[in-house]
């Protein structure tokens, strides 16, 4: 990772909120390709909501933020086809099957090799045997790792996740983690929020403490600390 390359996410004084009314203290962060970085703090904190911006779903209130070194704009092409994100929303093709649901985003991505790079995401998420089976019907676990597998089963390179871990047994976040290292190893940036001090220790990452006093950058040790102290 090149600490000269443009940065993937860029947020100075970011003011993110509804109906005109900020829910935290102003966010400013740099996230460039190779690095993961964490967004930690209470439910309510205002994590998800900067995700939003983040994604483009969500204009700021306040600051600067700069995506791909550029204005969000989510109905890019080019955005659309570097940024991936999973939000802790479910969001589906009705009448799809679990398998056909990622062949259509795969190709709608332009993903060469489409049914075996599929066929990959399937066994890494352990969904192989869930092919044939519309979502609706899946487990709670199961539809949270279809819509990971949905993300990795495209191009990207920024990956934008809200509270990856919930419903994934242990077994599952361990893989996570490896996959969220691989991300950044292949030059990727990933931006998360979470509320787990294992994935965040497997990841060695950083992490913005989001507040409505005061957003502060922590170090690995320190942000677990401050989420095992809001454990408590």
């Amino acid at each position: 990772m090149s600490t000269q390359a443009p940065p993937l996410i860029r947020a100075t004084g970011l003011r993110v909120g509804y109906s005109g009314e900020a829910v935290c203290a102003p966010v400013d962060l740099t996230l460039r390709p190779g690095q993961v970085l964490a967004l930690i703090g209470p439910n309510g904190s205002g994590k998800s909501t900067v995700l939003r911006a983040v994604l483009g779903l969500l204009e700021p209130l306040a600051g600067t933020l700069k995506v791909l070194n550029r204005d969000v704009d989510e109905r890019s092409a080019d955005f659309r086809g570097r940024v991936a994100g999973v939000l802790d929303d479910d969001a589906w093709f009705p009448g799809l099957t679990t398998r056909e649901h990622l062949l259509l985003t795969a190709a709608g991505h332009g993903v060469v090799g489409t049914s075996s790079t599929v066929d990959r995401i399937m066994t890494t998420f352990g969904l192989t045997s869930q092919s044939q089976v519309v979502p609706s019907a899946l487990s709670s676990g199961q539809r949270r790792r279809l819509l990971l597998a949905a993300a990795f089963v495209r191009p990207r390179d920024l990956l934008v996740l809200d509270e990856p871990e919930q419903r994934l047994d242990s077994a599952m976040r361990t893989s996570l983690a490896g996959l969220l290292r691989a991300e950044a190893e292949a030059g990727r940036g990933v931006l998360l929020a979470t509320h787990d001090p294992y994935l965040l220790t497997a990841l060695g990452a950083d992490a913005v403490l989001v507040d409505e006093v005061r957003c502060r950058r922590l170090r690995t040790q320190a942000a677990v600390a401050a989420m095992n102290a809001e454990a408590r």
